[in-house]
């Protein structure tokens, strides 16, 4: 006799559970994009599930809860960045050295690509993580940054100019 599958887990700690388990990893490489460190892009990827747990009910679509972690993620991303910017003068901001495991993982080319990100405004870094390494539409962008469609073009293109700029002036 064979097992059936279990049934989907019902309420709120069984649906964010089966989000977390679906969508955490791409979340921890956008923090991780943005912040350059993976123990705190895994901090702030947690913070935001566990505020999506908290306010599960009050959501008015469930269906709209990975963008709800997603600009949660996002937000906390900036919160980090401020609280950095704040401690370091922007100048000597240098990504903390790659742990032996990043490394292997990490081409030197994919560092590169990561240390221009880094030299980013914030704006422009947002959009072109958002856009390009997470796929999402210009209109997912804009509804996760919380700007307009016109805004995320332009920081777009100004955010992929400035990475040219930035590759070609490092070679």
């Amino acid at each position: 006799m064979t097992e059936a599958p279990a049934p989907p887990a019902a309420g709120a700690e069984g649906q964010v559970t089966a989000l977390y388990q679906a969508h955490a990893a791409g979340l921890v490489r956008l923090a991780m994009l943005m912040l350059g460190d993976q123990s705190l892009a895994e901090d702030v990827v947690q913070d935001a599930f566990l505020g999506l747990y908290r306010r599960w009910d009050s959501l008015r679509d469930h269906a709209l809860a990975v963008s709800y972690v997603r600009s949660s993620v996002l937000n906390g991303c900036r919160g980090v960045l401020r609280k950095r910017s704040r401690r370091i003068p922007p100048g000597l901001l240098e990504p903390d050295a790659e742990s032996a495991e990043a490394r292997v993982l990490l081409g030197e080319e994919h560092r590169e690509v990561l240390r221009a990100l880094r030299r980013l405004p914030h704006r422009q870094r947002e959009a072109v993580v958002l856009r390009y390494c997470l796929g999402l539409q210009e209109v997912q962008v804009a509804a996760a940054m919380g700007v307009t469609r016109g805004t995320v073009k332009s920081a777009t293109f100004r955010g992929i100019a400035a990475l040219a700029k930035i590759l070609t002036e490092d070679q």
